[in-house]
């Protein structure tokens, strides 16, 4: 059984291993791997990303746990879902928006009983004391019908989406890769009639660059490249350095597409 981790904490965190400590006390013989520990502190848009891009590639039955939880310590659920081949622990804050759009969820959960939690739960650090000993008594077979009563959706955020109109897409940044590469929210699909030679310019705040290219490689050492990427989106990066760092921008930047 495979259990993977995506957190905000940082990839040096102590945090990580607490969680890895507690799952592995309960199933020795589970399989840990790391989705992410580099999501943005809070940003659950971010972390939804995430696991969107990355948590369909495993094989069914996997069991991911997803802790980017600003509003630990309050009402909000924590939630055990089935979407697609997947299965999902995490915060109810949107956590799993992206997933749901492209898949509506076959079970919902919340997670309430006790029985399967670290005692005592502290009010800060519900990863290490309630997802991830729930994820441990899943990997060892228990229903999931155990874990609390049925909730009938999940809660969402609203994701920012690009606009296509006349010549023109608007568009923003919506994630910054470790590379620091601009990841916008403009998708292939939204370019298979856009120009790909010097007619077209994409802009980001007051940065300028022309045509698309099928490489980072494909110009110059710290040259402004765009690129559509693996996961089928509209990439700005400065190549061999940080394009974040470089431009000055971030998530939320606006990001133009003109021919």
């Amino acid at each position: 059984m495979i259990i993977t981790l995506t957190t905000d904490f940082g990839p040096s965190s102590p945090y990580v291993a607490a969680m890895k400590g507690v799952i592995l006390s309960i199933n020795p013989q589970v399989r840990l791997v790391d989705l992410s520990h580099s999501v943005p502190p809070q940003q659950v848009l971010a972390g939804a990303q995430v696991l969107d891009e990355i948590s369909p590639l495993f094989p069914p039955g996997t069991i991911h746990v997803a802790v980017v939880d600003p509003g630990v310590g309050t009402s909000r659920a924590i939630v055990y879902a089935e979407i697609g081949d997947g299965r999902y622990i995490c915060p109810d804050n949107g956590l799993l928006g992206r997933l749901a759009e492209r898949e509506a969820p076959s079970k919902i959960v919340r997670i309430t009983s006790e029985c399967f939690f670290r005692l005592p739960v502290s009010s800060t650090f519900h990863g290490r004391d309630i997802m991830a000993p729930v994820a441990a008594h899943l990997s060892l077979g228990i229903d999931p019908d155990q874990l609390g009563p049925p909730l009938s959706q999940l809660q969402q955020l609203d994701w920012p989406g690009a606009v296509k109109v006349a010549n023109r897409i608007e568009g923003e940044v919506v994630a910054v890769d470790s590379f620091g590469n601009l990841v916008t929210n403009i998708t292939r699909e939204m370019l298979a009639d856009v120009p790909t030679d010097e007619r077209v310019a994409i802009r980001c705040d007051e940065h300028e660059t022309r045509s698309f290219f099928s490489a980072y490689a494909d110009q110059p050492p710290m040259t402004l490249v765009a690129v559509i990427g693996s996961n089928d989106q509209l990439e700005l990066a400065i190549v061999d350095d940080s394009a974040t760092i470089m431009l000055g921008v971030g998530v939320g930047a606006k990001v133009e597409v003109c021919w």
